[in-house]
């Protein structure tokens, strides 16, 4: 062997900068953290995985043409990945509750205030327009969305975005409680709703999706691909015909789809996009969006309570984030701490979903104002 040779083979070690081994241990934290705390495990990991593979150099792999380069370009570039992911969202979404109780949806839109105080506040620490929107849709909770909205108008920021997305929503049970706790009293804790809806008939599901696609996509057309396909999936649950399509967008095609979405994301983690100070704000910023829409949904909770005539427990607001179902659990649990027999955890499903469509309607309302 000449040394040519060695020198060729050795191309990758002698590239290898002090920013790609932290970045490649960035990768390996998450995956740690998905393995082993099972935080967000299905983006999380392959995400940790795309980080450590575009880190390593020499590989050809994020330039023109290389794997992980198309990748983002087949799915993330444009608005496939987000997409497509919706349809296997819609279709393990069971909108009965929201149906059950319309009303529901106030707490939604309510707990997207998150995404436009953060907007303000990162634009006041000198973030440009298009980047503390991308930072404030974080606190949609829903990280399609915020892959969808950072694509378009921050694709620098794609990454630390994507990542500081799904890891707050795996910590939505350590955020939401001490804010919902905070926003309470006890009596309007202990405050119990009837454990069952009305029933919701199977012509209302199946028209629900359609008519709901009409109605936003007219209200906000950028956000058409996102509910446009969220809704097909959940016209593929309730239609009651297409059973097999129905299981294939809630496994494989979400599934394999995670996958590609995760990996690609994983690829923009690179040292330059990665390590500087936007990041950090970007974290904060994310922390702050969640805490806010926690915070509007409560308070507007307990303004339907006070107008109710105390019918309605506030908790529920804090489920109007989209992070589905693990919002409707954690108020199910505050709820259960104050008094074991209140089961809120229906009402609070029918927030949760409602939150779901505000997100989208949010991400695509920032999209409008800003997009070019």
């Amino acid at each position: 062997m000449n040394w040519n040779t060695l020198t060729q083979l050795s191309y990758g070690i002698m590239e290898l900068t002090w920013a790609n081994v932290v970045m490649i241990a960035a990768g390996g934290i998450l995956i740690y953290l998905a393995i082993s705390k099972e935080y967000e495990p299905l983006l999380l990991l392959p995400i940790g995985v795309g980080c450590i593979l575009a880190n390593i150099p020499a590989t050809g792999m994020t330039e023109e043409h290389g794997l992980l380069w198309t990748l983002y370009q087949a799915g993330i570039a444009n608005e496939l990945f987000p997409s497509l992911v919706f349809i296997g969202i819609g279709a393990m979404t069971d909108f009965g509750p929201l149906l059950g109780n319309p009303k529901l949806i106030l707490l939604g839109a309510a707990a997207q205030f998150g995404i436009f105080g953060t907007l303000m506040v990162a634009t006041l620490l000198g973030f440009p327009i298009n980047e503390a929107a991308s930072i404030g849709i974080i606190g949609s909770a829903d990280g399609p969305t915020s892959i969808y909205v950072a694509a378009a108008l921050a694709p620098n920021l794609l990454g630390p975005i994507a990542v500081a997305a799904y890891s707050y929503m795996s910590l939505v049970p350590i955020i939401q409680p001490p804010v919902m706790r905070l926003l309470t009293t006890r009596e309007e804790r202990l405050i119990k709703m009837p454990y069952s809806l009305k029933p919701v008939s199977k012509t209302t599901r199946v028209l629900f999706p359609i008519v709901t696609t009409l109605i936003c996509g007219l209200i906000a057309p950028m956000a058409t691909p996102l509910i446009g396909m969220l809704m097909f999936g959940n016209l593929l649950r309730e239609c009651g015909v297409v059973e097999r399509l129905n299981q294939a967008a809630q496994n494989e095609l979400a599934n394999i789809v995670t996958i590609f979405l995760g990996v690609a994301i994983g690829s923009t983690m690179t040292a330059a996009s990665f390590l500087n100070w936007r990041t950090l704000g970007i974290v904060a910023g994310g922390l702050l969006a969640f805490t806010l829409d926690t915070a509007a949904g409560v308070l507007f909770g307990k303004l339907m309570c006070l107008l109710s005539g105390r019918k309605i427990n506030p908790l529920i607001g804090a489920s109007g984030i989209s992070a589905f179902p693990m919002s409707a659990r954690v108020v199910q649990k505050v709820g259960q701490e104050e008094d074991f027999s209140n089961f809120l955890l229906m009402h609070a499903m029918g927030s949760n979903t409602a939150g779901q469509i505000a997100s989208v309607m949010a991400g695509g309302a920032v999209l409008a104002l800003l997009a070019h």
